[in-house]
């Protein structure tokens, strides 16, 4: 046998016999922990969407990204617990759609990088410096709900002129409530428009509301209902504004989907849908950069 020969032969040993980890490295799939208090039911249409804009990413869930879902029910004490076990299962990204879930995430976490796929007021909130730096870990998109929440009673001041008395019903525990308030009672005074303000905080509060409003003498209702409460109870609140013969605009169009009047807000679907978007560029960095925030480009008036 030559040297040539030889050698060849040797080479060709050595390359079949390599160990398989050095000659195929497997790709590590990102994880997504999704975090919402209510529960899947209740947000199934935006979650496809989110799952539509990773899909549209070339990302398709149990192929090439895993999402472990946690869902509290409506029990929002939950999601601490719920958050913390996202983060125990080291998953590479938290989804949050909406501000309650975000910060029982931020509290669970300041290194994993958190995106919103809405929020009411961040800045308000606590959870971004700015809108043009917010700085930490958390990033994604806003309703811009305070900034709105003047507008929509200017609408219902369109579709009755002599509106005089309008009942506000909001959730005092939801994050972003007060600074929504302020911007409405600004525009109650430039209308001349008395407000009576209503807390709704759980469902068996709705009914005990809308009579209160009747009471007061409303003429129009105002929602700013939040959270699991509007997610659940949203085609209830509908019928009693009906029932009760009281024109209301709301903050999201599900509530227009289950029988409202009229809403003027962002397209919170569509928002799922791009904070695929942000989950893409997130995985791609240590920390969510800065340039990532964003808010509604189109509303939903309807």
């Amino acid at each position: 046998m030559s040297r040539k020969i030889f050698v060849w032969l040797l080479a060709t040993v050595l390359l079949t016999t390599a160990p398989p980890a050095e000659a195929q490295q497997p790709t590590k799939i990102p994880r997504i922990g999704y975090l919402s208090g209510v529960s899947l039911s209740s947000i199934s249409d935006r979650t496809e969407a989110f799952r539509q804009g990773l899909r549209e990413l070339t990302y398709v869930e149990g192929k090439n990204i895993a999402i472990e879902y946690r869902y509290a029910e409506g029990k929002l004490d939950r999601l601490p617990a719920l958050a913390a076990e996202l983060v125990r299962l080291k998953v590479d990204i938290i989804v949050t759609p909406g501000s309650v879930p975000t910060r029982a995430a931020k509290e669970a976490t300041a290194t994993i990088p958190i995106v919103m796929t809405q929020d009411n007021d961040p800045v308000g909130n606590g959870f971004v410096a700015s809108l043009a730096r917010p700085g930490g870990n958390i990033t994604g998109l806003s309703t811009l709900a305070p900034e709105l929440s003047g507008k929509r009673l200017e609408l219902l001041k369109e579709i009755i002129p002599r509106l005089s008395r309008v009942a506000v019903f909001g959730t005092s525990t939801m994050p972003g409530s007060a600074q929504m308030l302020r911007e409405v009672e600004l525009a109650a005074k430039a209308f001349g428009v008395k407000l009576q303000y209503l807390d709704v905080p759980s469902p068996k509060d709705i009914e005990t509301a809308f009579r209160a409003a009747g009471k007061g003498r409303a003429e129009a209702v105002l929602m700013m209902v939040a959270g699991g409460v509007a997610s659940s109870q949203r085609t209830l609140i509908a019928e009693l504004a009906v029932k009760n013969r009281l024109p209301a605009i709301y903050t999201t169009s599900l509530f227009v989907d289950a029988g409202g009047l009229m809403t003027y807000s962002a397209n919170l679907t569509d928002l799922d849908r791009r904070a695929a978007t942000y989950v893409e560029r997130s995985s791609k960095a240590r920390s969510p950069p800065i340039s990532q925030w964003s808010s509604p480009r189109n509303l939903s008036s309807s």
